[in-house]
């Protein structure tokens, strides 16, 4: 090996020696400016994903003029739309004008879609004076609310309002946060309501 410098260039020799002593200095400096048992710090581990948690699914009654009334879990978020489809659909003799398909579900709600009422040939029909059964707070419209006893359509709209702010109605006794409804008022309308 002393051959093979000696035949090289003075200036190749100056070149290799520089660069020899450049890693020695860059070794014995390491060595000395690191503490022993030092090394790079440690890298961390990457963070894992955040898991999304799912929500678990609402649980509604489908029943009235539907193809497959039952018990039936859909996605949280859902309208009363995606419950009648999950029904089969609503049936010929159904009157989906009395039902607002855009509202929110709620978990434990029924949903009842009425059937239309035939008129005996040359009989008028008239408006029922009442529901035929209770009207539910978290679905109905603002008609369904005005035709309650003591609650015009300044109050039905409140009720539509609230509904809106705060979801589903989880009880009836809900209603008592709403203005101009007060616990006289609750009384008189608990049987005819249903959450």
């Amino acid at each position: 090996m002393g051959d093979m410098l000696r035949d090289l260039p003075f200036s190749r020799r100056r070149l290799l020696a520089g660069a020899a002593l450049a890693v020695v200095a860059l070794v014995l400096g390491a060595r000395f400016v690191l503490p022993a048992g030092t090394s790079s710090p440690p890298v961390p581990p990457p963070l894992a994903a955040p898991v999304a948690q799912a929500r678990p699914p609402v649980v509604i009654d489908v029943v009235g003029a539907v193809r497959r009334p039952g018990l039936y879990r859909l996605a949280r978020g859902g309208r009363i739309a995606d419950a009648v489809a999950r029904a089969g659909g609503a049936t010929r003799r159904a009157d989906l004008a009395q039902v607002n398909l855009a509202a929110p579900l709620a978990d434990g709600e029924q949903v009842v879609v009425p059937a239309r009422i035939a008129a005996a040939p040359g009989v008028a029909t008239a408006a029922p004076s009442s529901p035929a059964g209770p009207v539910h707070l978290s679905t109905a419209t603002l008609e369904q609310l005005d035709a309650l006893p003591g609650i015009g359509p300044v109050t039905a709209q409140k009720i539509l309002d609230y509904r809106a702010k705060h979801g589903a109605f989880g009880s009836v006794d809900e209603l008592d946060a709403i203005p101009g409804i007060g616990p006289a008022r609750l009384d008189q309308l608990k049987g005819l309501v249903a959450p």
